[in-house]
Protein backbone atom coordinates (compact mmCIF):
# COMPACT_ATOMS: atom_id res chain seq x y z
CA UNK A 1 0.00 0.00 0.00
CA UNK A 2 0.70 3.15 -0.61
CA UNK A 3 0.23 6.34 0.78
CA UNK A 4 -0.97 9.38 -1.16
CA UNK A 5 -1.47 12.68 0.14
CA UNK A 6 -1.43 14.99 -2.83
CA UNK A 7 -4.19 15.49 -5.09
CA UNK A 8 -2.38 16.41 -8.33
CA UNK A 9 0.01 13.01 -7.63
CA UNK A 10 0.56 11.38 -11.40
CA UNK A 11 -0.03 7.74 -9.86
CA UNK A 12 -3.55 8.25 -9.53
CA UNK A 13 -4.22 9.67 -12.57
CA UNK A 14 -6.64 7.63 -13.24
CA UNK A 15 -9.06 8.92 -11.02
CA UNK A 16 -8.93 12.56 -11.38
CA UNK A 17 -11.62 14.38 -11.99
CA UNK A 18 -14.41 11.77 -12.03
CA UNK A 19 -17.17 13.68 -12.26
CA UNK A 20 -16.20 15.60 -15.54
CA UNK A 21 -18.07 12.94 -17.75
CA UNK A 22 -16.44 15.00 -20.93
CA UNK A 23 -13.33 14.14 -19.45
CA UNK A 24 -13.36 11.02 -18.40
CA UNK A 25 -15.08 10.04 -21.62
CA UNK A 26 -11.85 11.46 -23.76
CA UNK A 27 -9.62 9.50 -20.52
CA UNK A 28 -11.03 6.07 -20.26
CA UNK A 29 -11.82 4.36 -23.57
CA UNK A 30 -8.77 5.79 -25.09
CA UNK A 31 -6.76 4.24 -22.49
CA UNK A 32 -8.66 0.89 -22.21
CA UNK A 33 -9.65 1.59 -18.68
CA UNK A 34 -12.49 2.32 -16.42
CA UNK A 35 -13.73 3.07 -13.13
CA UNK A 36 -15.35 0.40 -10.20
CA UNK A 37 -16.57 2.41 -7.48
CA UNK A 38 -17.26 0.22 -4.02
CA UNK A 39 -15.98 -2.52 -2.76
CA UNK A 40 -19.09 -4.56 -4.20
CA UNK A 41 -18.54 -3.32 -7.39
CA UNK A 42 -14.55 -4.38 -7.28
CA UNK A 43 -15.30 -7.69 -6.49
CA UNK A 44 -17.74 -8.60 -8.89
CA UNK A 45 -15.82 -7.37 -11.45
CA UNK A 46 -12.83 -9.04 -10.45
CA UNK A 47 -14.60 -12.14 -10.43
CA UNK A 48 -15.73 -11.45 -14.17
CA UNK A 49 -12.24 -12.12 -15.08
CA UNK A 50 -11.47 -7.93 -15.69
CA UNK A 51 -7.55 -7.04 -15.09
CA UNK A 52 -6.99 -4.66 -12.10
CA UNK A 53 -4.65 -1.34 -12.58
CA UNK A 54 -4.89 -0.18 -9.09
CA UNK A 55 -6.57 0.66 -6.45
CA UNK A 56 -7.37 3.89 -4.20
CA UNK A 57 -9.15 3.95 -0.97
CA UNK A 58 -10.42 5.76 1.86
CA UNK A 59 -7.29 4.66 4.53
CA UNK A 60 -9.73 3.76 6.69
CA UNK A 61 -10.99 1.46 4.98
CA UNK A 62 -8.03 -0.77 3.93
CA UNK A 63 -8.71 -4.00 5.86
CA UNK A 64 -12.18 -4.60 3.80
CA UNK A 65 -9.45 -5.37 0.90
CA UNK A 66 -7.60 -7.64 2.89
CA UNK A 67 -8.76 -10.98 1.12
CA UNK A 68 -8.62 -9.80 -1.68
CA UNK A 69 -5.68 -10.90 -4.62
CA UNK A 70 -4.67 -7.30 -5.04
CA UNK A 71 -0.54 -8.20 -4.86
CA UNK A 72 -0.16 -7.73 -8.64
CA UNK A 73 -1.25 -4.12 -9.07
CA UNK A 74 -1.20 -0.56 -6.72
CA UNK A 75 -3.29 0.20 -3.91
CA UNK A 76 -2.99 3.89 -3.22
CA UNK A 77 -4.99 5.33 0.44
CA UNK A 78 -5.92 8.22 1.40
CA UNK A 79 -7.81 10.67 3.66
CA UNK A 80 -11.24 11.90 2.36
CA UNK A 81 -10.13 15.53 1.52
CA UNK A 82 -7.35 13.71 -0.48
CA UNK A 83 -9.77 11.71 -1.96
CA UNK A 84 -12.14 13.98 -2.76
CA UNK A 85 -9.28 16.51 -4.21
CA UNK A 86 -8.61 14.21 -6.91
CA UNK A 87 -11.89 12.56 -8.22
CA UNK A 88 -14.08 16.07 -7.28
CA UNK A 89 -16.62 14.31 -5.30
CA UNK A 90 -16.95 12.66 -1.55
CA UNK A 91 -16.50 9.75 -2.07
CA UNK A 92 -18.46 8.09 0.85
CA UNK A 93 -18.30 4.43 -0.50
CA UNK A 94 -14.58 4.12 -0.04
CA UNK A 95 -13.25 1.98 -2.82
CA UNK A 96 -12.13 3.41 -6.07
CA UNK A 97 -10.26 0.57 -8.60
CA UNK A 98 -9.44 1.01 -12.20
CA UNK A 99 -9.49 -1.69 -14.38
CA UNK A 100 -8.27 -2.78 -17.85
CA UNK A 101 -11.09 -3.14 -20.40
CA UNK A 102 -11.65 -6.17 -22.32
CA UNK A 103 -11.62 -6.30 -25.86
CA UNK A 104 -14.71 -5.21 -27.59
CA UNK A 105 -17.21 -8.31 -28.65
CA UNK A 106 -18.96 -8.18 -31.90
CA UNK A 107 -22.60 -8.30 -32.72
CA UNK A 108 -22.00 -11.38 -34.49
CA UNK A 109 -20.49 -13.33 -31.57
CA UNK A 110 -23.34 -12.24 -29.42
CA UNK A 111 -26.03 -13.35 -31.87
CA UNK A 112 -24.94 -16.53 -32.31
CA UNK A 113 -25.40 -17.68 -28.25
CA UNK A 114 -28.08 -15.92 -27.32
CA UNK A 115 -31.52 -16.02 -27.34
CA UNK A 116 -33.25 -12.95 -26.16
CA UNK A 117 -31.30 -10.03 -26.24
CA UNK A 118 -32.04 -5.97 -26.00
CA UNK A 119 -30.91 -3.42 -28.37
CA UNK A 120 -30.98 -0.16 -27.07
CA UNK A 121 -30.82 3.39 -29.30
CA UNK A 122 -29.52 6.63 -28.17
CA UNK A 123 -29.58 5.59 -24.19
CA UNK A 124 -27.33 8.63 -23.08
CA UNK A 125 -28.50 8.97 -19.79
CA UNK A 126 -25.39 6.58 -17.42
CA UNK A 127 -28.66 5.74 -14.46
CA UNK A 128 -30.84 4.64 -17.09
CA UNK A 129 -28.41 2.70 -18.95
CA UNK A 130 -27.24 1.03 -15.80
CA UNK A 131 -30.52 0.05 -14.42
CA UNK A 132 -31.28 -1.85 -17.70
CA UNK A 133 -28.27 -3.65 -17.39
CA UNK A 134 -28.99 -4.45 -14.13
CA UNK A 135 -32.76 -5.74 -15.12
CA UNK A 136 -31.25 -7.38 -18.33
CA UNK A 137 -28.93 -9.81 -16.22
CA UNK A 138 -31.75 -10.25 -13.31
CA UNK A 139 -34.95 -10.92 -15.79
CA UNK A 140 -33.10 -13.30 -18.28
CA UNK A 141 -31.63 -11.06 -20.93
CA UNK A 142 -28.60 -12.82 -22.44
CA UNK A 143 -27.21 -10.08 -24.50
CA UNK A 144 -27.55 -6.52 -24.71
CA UNK A 145 -26.65 -4.47 -28.35
CA UNK A 146 -26.50 -0.77 -28.50
CA UNK A 147 -26.80 2.04 -31.30
CA UNK A 148 -22.94 3.68 -32.03
CA UNK A 149 -24.73 7.12 -30.22
CA UNK A 150 -25.14 4.51 -26.64
CA UNK A 151 -23.49 6.00 -24.04
CA UNK A 152 -20.68 3.63 -22.12
CA UNK A 153 -21.90 1.10 -19.91
CA UNK A 154 -18.45 0.66 -18.51
CA UNK A 155 -18.79 4.16 -17.40
CA UNK A 156 -18.76 4.85 -13.90
CA UNK A 157 -22.51 5.73 -13.19
CA UNK A 158 -23.34 2.91 -15.13
CA UNK A 159 -21.64 0.51 -13.75
CA UNK A 160 -22.28 1.48 -9.83
CA UNK A 161 -26.20 1.73 -11.33
CA UNK A 162 -26.19 -1.12 -12.41
CA UNK A 163 -24.55 -2.98 -9.16
CA UNK A 164 -21.53 -4.51 -11.24
CA UNK A 165 -24.00 -6.61 -13.12
CA UNK A 166 -22.66 -4.59 -16.61
CA UNK A 167 -19.88 -7.47 -16.12
CA UNK A 168 -22.23 -9.93 -16.22
CA UNK A 169 -24.11 -9.15 -19.79
CA UNK A 170 -22.55 -9.60 -22.77
CA UNK A 171 -22.79 -6.50 -24.75
CA UNK A 172 -21.34 -4.87 -28.11
CA UNK A 173 -22.21 -1.85 -30.33
CA UNK A 174 -24.50 -2.87 -33.48
CA UNK A 175 -22.80 -0.31 -36.40
CA UNK A 176 -23.76 1.29 -39.16
CA UNK A 177 -27.75 1.98 -37.54
CA UNK A 178 -30.12 1.50 -38.22
CA UNK A 179 -29.13 -0.85 -40.91
CA UNK A 180 -27.48 -3.46 -39.12
CA UNK A 181 -30.78 -4.43 -37.92
CA UNK A 182 -30.79 -6.22 -41.01
CA UNK A 183 -28.17 -8.70 -39.48
CA UNK A 184 -30.39 -9.06 -36.06
CA UNK A 185 -33.38 -10.50 -38.52
CA UNK A 186 -31.09 -12.58 -40.48
CA UNK A 187 -30.07 -14.35 -37.20
CA UNK A 188 -33.71 -15.23 -36.93
CA UNK A 189 -34.42 -12.74 -34.36
CA UNK A 190 -37.95 -10.94 -33.97
CA UNK A 191 -37.32 -7.49 -33.55
CA UNK A 192 -40.27 -6.10 -31.44
CA UNK A 193 -40.08 -2.44 -30.94
CA UNK A 194 -41.27 -1.07 -27.67
CA UNK A 195 -43.41 2.03 -28.03
CA UNK A 196 -46.55 3.91 -26.50
CA UNK A 197 -48.70 3.81 -29.81
CA UNK A 198 -52.16 2.89 -29.00
CA UNK A 199 -52.12 0.47 -32.06
CA UNK A 200 -49.14 -1.43 -31.26
CA UNK A 201 -49.50 -5.00 -29.84
CA UNK A 202 -49.77 -5.97 -26.27
CA UNK A 203 -46.59 -7.31 -25.20
CA UNK A 204 -48.37 -10.25 -22.93
CA UNK A 205 -49.84 -11.17 -26.43
CA UNK A 206 -46.68 -11.92 -27.95
CA UNK A 207 -47.03 -15.78 -29.90
CA UNK A 208 -44.40 -18.06 -28.82
CA UNK A 209 -42.65 -17.97 -31.65
CA UNK A 210 -42.00 -14.14 -31.29
CA UNK A 211 -40.72 -15.16 -27.93
CA UNK A 212 -38.64 -17.75 -28.81
CA UNK A 213 -35.38 -15.47 -30.24
CA UNK A 214 -36.88 -11.82 -29.64
CA UNK A 215 -34.87 -8.69 -29.89
CA UNK A 216 -36.25 -6.02 -27.71
CA UNK A 217 -36.07 -2.46 -28.99
CA UNK A 218 -36.01 0.30 -26.54
CA UNK A 219 -35.15 4.04 -27.20
CA UNK A 220 -33.74 7.34 -25.57
CA UNK A 221 -35.81 8.25 -22.52
CA UNK A 222 -38.28 11.07 -23.97
CA UNK A 223 -37.78 10.52 -27.96
CA UNK A 224 -38.37 7.23 -27.85
CA UNK A 225 -37.45 4.53 -30.64
CA UNK A 226 -36.52 7.33 -33.96
CA UNK A 227 -38.60 6.49 -36.81
CA UNK A 228 -36.26 4.97 -38.61
CA UNK A 229 -35.76 2.20 -36.35
CA UNK A 230 -39.27 2.05 -35.83
CA UNK A 231 -39.52 1.00 -39.66
CA UNK A 232 -36.62 -1.17 -39.67
CA UNK A 233 -38.66 -3.49 -36.65
CA UNK A 234 -41.13 -6.41 -37.45
CA UNK A 235 -43.39 -5.84 -34.40
CA UNK A 236 -44.15 -2.94 -32.30
CA UNK A 237 -45.39 -4.06 -29.05
CA UNK A 238 -46.74 -1.56 -26.04
CA UNK A 239 -46.99 -2.33 -21.98
CA UNK A 240 -50.88 -1.38 -21.54
CA UNK A 241 -51.29 1.41 -19.59
CA UNK A 242 -53.90 2.14 -16.82
CA UNK A 243 -55.50 5.91 -15.06
CA UNK A 244 -54.11 8.27 -18.43
CA UNK A 245 -50.43 7.46 -17.93
CA UNK A 246 -48.86 6.99 -20.90
CA UNK A 247 -45.84 5.66 -20.20
CA UNK A 248 -42.95 4.44 -18.66
CA UNK A 249 -39.14 5.58 -17.53
CA UNK A 250 -37.21 3.80 -20.10
CA UNK A 251 -35.48 1.52 -17.31
CA UNK A 252 -38.75 0.87 -15.59
CA UNK A 253 -40.23 -0.21 -19.15
CA UNK A 254 -37.08 -2.51 -19.64
CA UNK A 255 -37.65 -4.38 -16.68
CA UNK A 256 -41.51 -5.04 -17.26
CA UNK A 257 -40.92 -6.02 -20.90
CA UNK A 258 -38.18 -8.23 -19.98
CA UNK A 259 -39.79 -9.84 -17.29
CA UNK A 260 -42.73 -10.67 -20.00
CA UNK A 261 -40.53 -12.13 -22.52
CA UNK A 262 -38.66 -14.57 -19.47
CA UNK A 263 -41.95 -15.53 -17.67
CA UNK A 264 -41.91 -19.24 -19.84
CA UNK A 265 -38.26 -19.73 -19.06
CA UNK A 266 -37.08 -21.75 -15.66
Amino acid sequence: MEHISDGNDERIADYRALTDVELRTRWEPPNGLFIAEGELVLRRALRAGYRLRSVLIDAKRVSQLADLPLAEAPVYAADQATLEAITGFHVHRGVLASFHRKPERTAGSILESARRIAILEDLNNHTNLGAVFRSAAALGMDAVLLSPSCADPLYRRSVRVSMGEVFAVPYARLSPWPDALDQVRQAGFALLALTPSADALPIQRLSADQRTRSALMLGAEGPGLSNKALQASDTPVVIPMHRGVDSLNVANAAAVAFWELNRDRS
